[in-house]
């Protein structure tokens, strides 16, 4: 098996579940010297440390490299602590290739006194480590769970292997992530296309992401793992419109984001000075509501597509089902041009920053049968499928996950309704399964007012506990349309308020 870096693993699973848990019993001591969020982001870099700080032969005199690290004594003291910062200051990625900013290397947190002891011990444990991959993965999960109070989450990796096989990336596609966090589903691009064409793929993979804490675990993600991605300096994706297309976006977006729109105060004294305001490309019809970026996001996303391009994204219930005037000609625009290829309804409280249920979208500017593509014409079509129930338990834990088969059984199904096969086999054949998967016309969908909600569409059979469940979830998405008019009606007040 290769590692990350081309080398040669021999290290046994017991072996591995070891440093694993010696990594993660050091970071422990760490959290209790500073903050959980920081303690794992140290123990990110000094990872990135081992893979990276090895200057080419014949330079780098005087710099301080990861070997130089590994001979430091540990001591008393601040020494160790200073080496740790001076590798950290010297390897860490900037916020863009030129390293123009050159503070981004100062985001790393400083090791705090006392941490000598655990810090001398994780530099030794990774420098004896063979695999990094789950060194990495466990990192990213303790960062992801660390955040996940502040709605900073990272993608869990079911969800990206779902997301990512719905997009279905070929290589040589141009893939782009506009909240691309630690960069989990670029990730999971690249692994699913090298495993298709046996070869270190050929794609071009972009992330943006808003904060710089952020966009450094990004790149230290790509550089441990030997991926060639471009991350943009931090910013807001929203600010403008996509300058390139792209054949596949994926998005694990935020929602119901408020005061999106920062341009809006340069945009009014614009207005009031006679000039006119440039038409915005993503939206040429009518702007979205300030009060909330969730069909901003998605009118920025389509967009952003190439001619054949996909794109799935992660979307609150809200917007596949409001009855808000602004949210549902969103959903009419959307089938009038017929892009939405598929709703997944996906299990409430399989993320860990909220308990708000969830629908994952396709896009697909092209439903058309063609080679290298499905079999079967979906043009003006739609495929809903009701996912509520698809969930596993996690071990020793209250949460929940998607996990393998559920994963599956979803891209299964989505494939078979596109009639899409690999390595030459022949496509499943695609059949309606009552609470489970429908497929709609696009006239269909309109004689319900647009609403885009597979739990409307794939319905369970009757049954007392279906009753309940459909009832509850009714009562859920009025109480949504309520909360979306108030803050419409509040956004409304400030305008009047700021006029007097």
């Amino acid at each position: 098996m290769n590692s990350l870096g081309g080398r040669v693993q021999t290290e046994g699973a017991s072996s591995l579940d070891e440093v694993l848990s010696k990594v993660r019993r050091h970071r422990a001591h760490l959290s209790r010297l500073m903050n959980a969020h920081d303690a794992t982001r140290l123990v990110l870099g000094l990872l990135y440390l081992s893979r990276t700080a090895h200057p080419a032969t014949g330079t780098g005199i005087g710099v301080p490299t990861w070997s130089w690290l590994l001979r430091q004594p540990s001591g008393r003291g601040s020494g160790f602590r200073a080496a740790v910062s001076k590798c950290l200051s010297h390897w860490l990625p900037t916020a863009d290739e030129q390293g123009a900013d050159a503070d981004t290397r100062n985001l790393m947190p400083v090791p705090p006194p006392g941490s000598e002891g655990p810090l001398h011990a994780l530099v030794q444990v990774l420098g004896a480590a063979q695999r990094v991959g789950p060194l990495l993965d466990q990192c990213l999960r303790d960062l992801s769970a660390d955040q996940a109070d502040g709605s900073h989450y990272f993608t869990p990796s079911d969800m990206a292997r779902l997301m990512v096989g719905a997009a279905v990336p070929r290589d040589g596609h141009r893939v782009l992530d506009p909240v691309c966090g630690s960069g989990g589903l670029l990730v999971e691009s690249h692994r699913y296309v090298r495993e298709r064409v046996e070869l270190h793929p050929a794609l071009s993979l972009q992330g943006k992401e808003q904060h710089a804490h952020t966009s450094q675990v990004a790149r230290m993600n790509f550089a441990v793992r030997g991926i060639t991605a471009h991350v943009f300096p931090p910013g807001d994706s929203l600010a403008e419109p996509e300058p390139d297309p792209h054949d596949i976006i994926l998005a694990n977006l935020p929602f119901n984001q408020r005061d999106w729109a920062l341009e809006d105060k340069t945009e009014q004294g614009t207005r009031r000075s006679g000039t006119p305001v440039p038409v915005d490309p993503r939206w040429p019809e009518e702007p979205p509501p300030r009060g909330s970026a969730n069909s901003a996001w998605i009118q920025h996303i389509a967009h952003a597509l190439a001619p054949g391009g996909r794109a799935v994204f992660l979307m609150a219930d809200s917007v596949a089902n409001s009855r808000q005037p602004v949210t549902r000609r969103l959903r009419e625009r959307l089938l009038r041009d017929d892009l939405v290829e598929c709703v997944i309804a996906l299990p409430p409280r399989v993320f860990g920053h909220t308990k708000a249920p969830a629908c994952l979208w396709v896009l697909n500017k092209d439903k058309s049968a063609r080679p290298g593509w499905g079999a079967l014409d979906r043009r003006r079509q739609v495929l809903f499928v009701n996912a509520r129930r698809a969930f596993e338990p996690v071990p020793d834990s209250r949460a929940r996950r998607l996990g393998d088969k559920n994963t599956a059984l979803i891209l299964n199904t989505l494939a078979a309704w596109r009639g899409l096969s690999e390595d030459g086999a022949a496509a499943s054949s695609y059949n309606d399964v009552a609470g489970w998967s429908r497929s709609c016309s696009t006239e269909e969908i309109a004689d319900r007012e647009y609403s885009l909600m597979p739990t409307s569409y794939a319905v369970e059979p009757p049954s007392p506990e279906r009753d309940t469940r459909s009832r509850v979830e009714q009562l859920k998405l009025e109480l949504a349309d309520q909360f979306e008019q108030m803050r419409e009606l509040e956004l409304r007040l400030l305008d009047v308020l700021e006029e007097i």
